[in-house]
């Protein structure tokens, strides 16, 4: 279960206060798959920031009584002077999963090359999301956050990527960010529809997908 508590966040652009989602009270449930949607600009990306760790909200608190992964897909977990190894490595210690395991599968499933040992601050947003994507998908978590991610890379990586994004949808359930309603299907058994500041669970999958559709098309 991941509790939000009277979750407010905004920002300061150009002398004016927008807020991105208002005292968001919600409880989202266990052993569920969540798609997460909402138009361009809705706050989806920041939300998943917040339930991660990695921002502050404004006001408010996240709860949950199982282990949250980053944001797979988002670079903020990361050190850009140090190798991919190096923050595959730090990872490990932090998430207490053996170094050496980790390292190797990482560097297989990403297939970033002789990358793996360069500085961060050399790749590209595909090769950083490549990473991000392996590591945290070689550490065991109660609940991964997901941001477009399997949709980078060729389409032997996409099949890879889903293939063990699957596997570990056997033991753990996510939260996805992504435009393509055929892995909202394959991943997702619920959704949640951030629009206007408010957020709305919908324990069918197919009615979440409706209700965004008809605000997209309002």
């Amino acid at each position: 279960m991941i509790r939000l508590k009277n979750l407010s966040k905004g920002f300061w652009y150009q002398g004016e206060y927008r807020t991105v989602f208002d005292r968001l009270d919600i409880k989202l449930p266990s052993g569920k798959s969540l798609a997460l949607l909402g138009g361009n600009g809705a706050g989806k990306s920041t939300l998943l920031q917040i339930i991660a760790g990695n921002m502050r909200p404004d006001s408010g608190s996240v709860r949950s009584d199982g282990s949250i992964s980053f944001v797979v897909g988002f670079g903020g977990s990361f050190h850009k002077d140090l190798t991919g190894a190096q923050n595959t490595r730090f990872l490990a210690r932090i998430y207490g999963v053996d170094t050496d395991e980790l390292a190797d599968f990482v560097q297989d499933f990403s297939d970033i090359g002789k990358h793996f040992h360069m500085p961060m601050r050399t790749y590209s947003s595909g090769m950083k999301s490549r990473l991000t994507f392996g590591i945290s998908m070689g550490i065991p978590f109660d609940t991964y956050l997901v941001d477009e991610v399997t949709a980078v890379g060729d389409s032997r990586f996409r099949r890879k990527s889903k293939a063990v994004f699957r596997e570990r949808m056997k033991t753990s359930s996510a939260i996805l960010v992504s435009h393509n309603k055929s892995d909202l299907r394959n991943f997702c058994d619920a959704g949640i529809v951030l629009s206007d500041g408010q957020l709305r669970y919908y324990d069918d999958l197919d009615e979440a997908i409706d209700f965004h559709e008809h605000l997209m098309a309002s």
